[in-house]
């Protein structure tokens, strides 16, 4: 017998256990676009926003745009956007279902859906959890102006298939309705996050004015400053996130809905641990996040600086040391000694790195990292850790190591962490699977392998195509560091480059 699916029909009889929306659904406006509505935002951002709902702030629904895949729209599409969220730590589970997501749109099928979303003057902030690589910026930092979708968008304003593109093309039509614009916010893992997608963003508005201006069928008076507007007139306050989530497993899927007695296609696995640290700053108004545990601060850098390189500096170290070493978890490569040491020893480099006025507690928050990443119920994969390194490094391992450089002193465990990361790359397909992970330059990765270069030639091209350190003096006191490490695990593996640091 076919069991029946989770959704607004069947969630007020779930067990007694499970904690469900107890407000009125049909009374939830719209009033937030989320572009990449992935399993991060659902197990974080989505639940700030379903327990101010629940707190009767009914008019902050989500609308959940997918830039890519149609598969979180087909899983949850039937399901009226409910999905379990399921807590898990090492003394037990508890069950949430959360209902903040009203409707799902997955722009490739219906980019004009996914742009009347966005126009509606009901819609006053959009998020973005869409990862590093989505924001297409060049080995520079800025826009990659060559990027085919970026090429494609300008060329086709009102077909966009870029986050760069619906923002743009979005808050043209609401200048020209006389709407006024929403605020964006940008809750992924960049360096001042909102301040870098506002330059980004305002890069592609004056290409596009420039192309529109030229092209008579779009010339349009209103189009001519569309990069000015987005410079003066648009909110883009920078905020940190953080809650580990692993990818949802089958394994996830058949338990939780033999817990909920209905099927749920996609439930979310994450940590008791939540935050969210945000700039103050929303012209067309917030839901009153503070009340459930949200920061908001008027400067998010130094939360940010915390975050990034103590939080996932250590996540990559233990993914590309752990996958070299056999551990298919962070729970169990954090259980290894010598990673556990190389861990704590890698904070150590990088806490002189943050700023030291800013009341920062990296004491406990190191320990709670501890334990955290010590999270037996997880089981948060290294391999879904390690993708995109070439995009995740820069503000996680290599602006550490800049700054420590640039103190005269060397980041002997920072740079250990960048040859880990070239190592594992080497290690796919031999000792790793072929496509354990993926980076934006596997391609000229696999090139560059083939050539069987030395370490330090290896290093020297890395750099160059990630443009790691590009604009450092002693940007060849960190390639030496890394290919010595380099030579030492490809002779020695992770056991040799410990070893040198005179960790056991």
């Amino acid at each position: 017998m076919t069991k029946s699916r989770l959704s607004n029909a069947t969630v007020q009889g779930l067990p007694a256990a499970t904690a469900v929306p107890l407000y009125d659904r049909t009374g939830v406006a719209p009033g937030i676009v989320h572009l990449g509505i992935g399993a991060f935002h659902r197990a974080h951002q989505a639940v700030y926003v379903d327990d101010c709902l629940a707190a009767g702030e009914t008019d902050w629904g989500i609308v959940g745009v997918s830039l890519r895949s149609a598969d979180t729209r087909d899983a949850l599409a039937p399901q009226d956007g409910l999905y379990t969220l399921a807590v898990r730590d090492s003394g037990g589970e508890s069950l949430r279902v959360i209902g903040s997501i009203l409707s799902l749109l997955v722009a490739p099928d219906n980019p004009g859906a996914v742009l009347a979303a966005l126009t509606d003057p009901r819609t006053r902030i959009v998020t973005l959890t869409i990862t590093e690589k989505a924001y297409l910026r060049a080995v520079g930092g800025g826009l990659d102006a060559a990027h085919p979708d970026i090429v494609h968008d300008l060329a086709n304003p009102q077909m966009p298939k870029t986050a760069h593109g619906f923002l743009a093309e979005s808050l043209a039509r609401r200048r020209a309705a006389g709407t006024p614009p929403f605020t964006v916010l940008c809750c992924d893992n960049l360096p001042a996050n909102g301040a870098t997608l506002h330059r980004l963003l305002v890069e592609f508005a004056a290409l596009r004015d420039a192309r529109l201006t030229s092209d008579a069928r779009f010339a349009r008076e209103r189009d001519a400053s569309l990069a000015q507007h987005i410079a003066d007139e648009v909110a883009f306050p920078s905020s940190m996130v953080d809650r580990i989530v692993p990818a949802t497993t089958d394994t996830d899927r058949t338990r939780i809905s033999g817990l909920l007695g209905v099927d749920d296609a996609w439930p979310v696995m994450t940590e008791p641990f939540c935050q969210w640290v945000i700039e103050d700053d929303f012209p067309a108004g917030r839901p009153s996040w503070e009340r459930f545990g949200v920061t908001m601060v008027g400067d998010v850098g130094p939360f940010e600086d915390m975050k990034l390189r103590l939080l996932n500096g250590a996540h990559s170290a233990i993914a590309y040391l752990g996958l070299l070493s056999g551990h298919a978890t962070v729970d169990r490569a954090f259980a290894d000694p010598a990673i556990r040491q190389f861990v704590d020893r890698l904070w150590a480099e990088a806490i002189p790195t943050l700023p030291q006025d800013a009341g920062l507690d990296t004491t406990d928050y190191t320990a709670q990292l501890a334990q955290r990443f010590s999270n037996t119920a997880l089981a948060h994969r290294t391999a879904q850790i390690a993708n995109d390194g070439s995009q995740k490094l820069p503000q996680r391992i290599v602006a550490s190591a800049i700054e420590r450089a640039e103190a005269g002193l060397l980041p002997e465990h920072l740079t250990l962490v960048i040859a880990a990361w070239i190592a594992a790359c080497e290690a796919r397909g031999k000792t790793l699977p072929e496509n354990h992970f993926t980076d934006p330059l596997d391609a000229a990765l696999a090139a560059l392998d083939s050539r069987h270069l030395s370490a330090e030639e290896t290093a020297t091209a890395v750099f160059d195509l990630a443009g790691f350190a590009r604009d450092f003096a002693e940007r060849q006191t960190l390639i030496e560091a890394v290919a010595a490490h380099l030579e030492r695990l490809r002779q020695g593996g992770p056991a040799g480059a410990f070893a040198a640091l005179g960790i056991q």
